[in-house]
């Protein structure tokens, strides 16, 4: 992975979250391309995808960049050359959140989850907020466990992680008891993964919690965790 790979706990295209967009603009440097995918919430309708485009987009014009929402919402659309096309043309793809494992299906196996992955080989930024962040682990929500895209490889990542209620004890339990690395990112930040490291970013923190470590990290801290 040559580019930046960002996951972010909870408030997409947000007033919070502005210092670390604009960081991860910066990392492009002169004239960032942001296409903003619904994906994830492509089965709420119409309103719901509307409001996440109308969104994403103001928010990343008002911070400079060129941007433009591509709505691919189901299989059949990752197939759509057309739309695969603005993806391929962007440095910067952006995933709002929704069901974890309906965009992990919609995308697994498509050319728009390979210009995608094209993004990063080209040293260009990928972020997830939410379900947009859980797919990137090696697997994602454990009732029941759903496949992940395994680039944290044996991790579970677990957003608006300063939001959760007690139940988030028992997901951690399942995720210990697997052998697995949890990594809980909490609201308005980030976790920046480029160059082989983690590092925070946002006004939050990312906790690490696995059978060796369990610790909170904060912004500009870098993770003592390096997956296999």
């Amino acid at each position: 992975m040559n580019g930046t790979l960002a996951l972010v706990g909870s408030g997409e295209y947000l007033p919070p979250m502005e210092p670390v967009d604009k960081k991860l603009l910066d990392r492009i440097g002169k004239s960032p391309k942001v296409v903003c995918l619904p994906t994830a919430a492509g089965n709420e309708g119409p309103r719901s995808i509307g409001y996440w485009n109308k969104l994403g987009v103001d928010h990343f014009t008002q911070l400079g960049a060129q941007a433009q929402a591509v709505e691919i919402l189901n299989r059949d659309m990752a197939h759509d050359e057309a739309l695969v096309a603005k993806i391929r043309d962007a440095n910067f793809v952006y995933f709002s959140g929704g069901k974890p494992d309906y965009l992990h299906n919609t995308l697994a196996g498509t050319p728009a989850f390979e210009a995608i992955e094209g993004v990063l080989k080209a040293g260009g930024v990928v972020a997830g907020c939410s379900a947009g962040a859980m797919i990137w682990g090696e697997r994602a929500t454990p009732f029941p466990w759903h496949k992940g895209f395994g680039y944290l490889p044996g991790a579970v990542i677990l957003p608006h992680f300063d939001e959760w209620s007690g139940w988030v004890i028992d997901t951690i339990k399942v995720v210990l008891a697997n052998n697995l690395t949890m990594l809980g990112v909490e609201g308005n930040t980030a976790l920046v993964c480029a160059d082989g490291s983690y590092t925070v970013s946002g006004s939050g923190g990312v906790m690490l919690w696995n059978h060796q470590i369990k610790r909170r990290y904060t912004d500009g801290e870098t993770l003592d965790w390096h997956p296999e």
